[in-house]
């Protein structure tokens, strides 16, 4: 589920000398001149080292350190380089665990096992916001909440978990991750009918081309005749997209209205939500799941799903520094980037011709986004 900061020059820096009394250094003072000490600063300290006697490098090294501290930014750019880091990490997760899950599900042993999957995932998340909320980690402080108010939303987080996987599993790359791009619109529309929000008008404006490439692209996908070996997107895959579309845009504008009510973050929201809703899809497993027997399924199958549960944890722990230090601007560009990369991959992994008739609709919706 913060702001960057500039971090500001510290406070003067004082020494004590027993034989005299306290004597500041601004460290501003001591960067006047790109080359080395200011004319004021050099004259003070030798007019120390004449009437006290102390060694020069002292005061020399004391120098140093004021200096040092009036640097900001080397701290900025410190700070910088960590979040393009986080920002790299999730980026590449993300795309990764499309990929992994897409594996994972191709294979009809784990096709019948969605629910068992999302259970996997929640309990993953769950583990994780707990290490990160121990007191020698501590990135956020947990807010326990009583179980009755958080068994919709958890519902709402079970439903939409099991119908990404399952949109992912019945479509191809390209689609599913074209029909997300539904989730903005979708959003606003229910925010706008239900809690009167509006949004600018030329906001607005730029749904229009993003929902009608879409529209091109639920159209023509079903029908593309693209190489046979590739996934093949069916009515069923259509379906599923938007469904998963909505139930996702729901539980993201109940997120929004739990936080303004209970006055918690995303990760204290979700600390509450995953263990409650791995415990109602394990209950659900028996009735709802197949599940392969390690004997009959491959390896490297069981491998790429620890693989998964690993990816699905660095994007927890990624997406909590990218909020906590990039503004809205930024992670609105990670989750462009994120967008661009899945698609553009999963186009060229289907072997899909630049001339087939749904690539309009792909550079439409994507474009719209961009703009």
């Amino acid at each position: 589920m913060g702001r960057g900061s500039m971090s500001q020059p510290d406070s003067p820096i004082k020494t004590r000398h027993p034989a005299r009394d306290s004597i500041a250094i601004d460290p501003l003072d001591t960067h006047e001149k790109e080359g080395g000490r200011s004319d004021s600063s050099s004259a003070t300290l030798l007019q120390m080292e004449i009437d006290d006697g102390p060694p020069k490098q002292d005061y020399l090294d004391l120098e140093k350190q004021a200096a040092h501290a009036s640097r900001p930014g080397d701290k900025v750019r410190t700070t910088r380089a960590r979040l393009t880091f986080w920002m790299t990490l999730n980026t590449i997760a993300t795309v990764a665990i499309v990929f992994t899950n897409k594996a994972i599900f191709n294979d009809p042993s784990f096709r019948q096992s969605q629910v068992a999957f999302a259970t996997f995932h929640l309990f993953i998340t769950a583990l994780t916001l707990y290490i990160l909320s121990r007191p020698f980690i501590s990135l956020f402080v947990p807010s326990p909440m009583r179980l009755r108010p958080m068994l919709p939303l958890a519902t709402a987080m079970c439903l939409n978990v099991i119908f990404q996987n399952l949109s992912l599993t019945y479509s191809s790359i390209t689609f599913y991750q074209i029909a997300r791009i539904l989730f903005t619109p979708m959003v606003a529309l229910i925010n706008y009918l239900f809690y009167q929000k509006s949004i600018p008008r030329n906001a607005a404006y730029t749904l229009l081309p993003m929902c009608l490439g879409v529209f091109i692209i639920s159209y023509y996908e079903p029908k593309s005749t693209h190489h046979p070996e590739a996934e093949q997107t069916s009515m069923l895959s259509v379906f599923l997209a938007l469904t998963s579309v909505f139930i996702g845009s729901v539980y993201t504008v109940w997120i929004a209205s739990y936080q303004r009510k209970y006055e918690m973050n995303g990760f204290q929201l979700l600390f509450n939500q995953a263990p409650i809703g791995g415990v109602m899809l394990m209950i659900l497993i028996p009735w709802t799941d197949r599940l392969p027997s390690v004997q009959a399924a491959p390896v490297d199958k069981w491998v790429m799903i620890l693989f998964s549960g690993g990816l699905a944890a660095l994007i927890n722990l990624s997406q909590f520094f990218i909020i906590a230090g990039a503004g809205a601007v930024s992670s609105t560009v990670v989750g462009h980037v994120k967008t661009c990369a899945i698609v553009a991959l999963g186009w060229i992994i289907s072997r899909r011709p630049v001339t087939d008739r749904s690539a309009f609709g792909v550079i439409l919706a994507i474009s719209s986004i961009i703009v």
